[in-house]
């Protein structure tokens, strides 16, 4: 098992990026619950942020793909609006295991093709 962070480094309502041996990742806390997924856009593959760990819109409400502006629902990562809508974010699968954000390094697969 890989540790990514401790849970208490992502704040309610924030987010935060991950490196694991090249393969890009993030995690969004809303409403108390994580969510992970591989920082790349469906619509072209590019990273999500526009800045450092900034993957929300203004209003903390949905996660914003900085290149078109693509928004995707953070629970279940569905492009809402964009030039993917209709496809979704990958989710990765974690646990958490003494207030440690852990991935099984195994479990990490390249997303499918966009």
């Amino acid at each position: 098992m890989i540790t990514l962070c401790r849970t208490e480094e992502i704040g309610e309502g924030t987010s935060k990026g991950f490196e694991v041996n090249g393969t890009f990742l993030f995690a969004v806390k809303k409403d108390e619950q994580l969510h992970l997924y591989y920082n790349r856009c469906p619509h072209l593959g590019t990273p999500l942020e526009w800045e450092e760990d900034r993957f929300l819109d203004d209003d903390g409400a949905l996660i914003r793909c900085a290149t078109h502006g693509a928004l995707f629902e953070i629970g279940n990562g569905q492009c809402l609006v964009g030039p993917c809508k209709g496809k979704a974010l990958h989710a990765i699968e974690f646990e958490i295991r003494e207030g440690a954000l852990m991935i099984d390094e195994s479990s990490l697969k390249q997303p499918m093709a966009f």
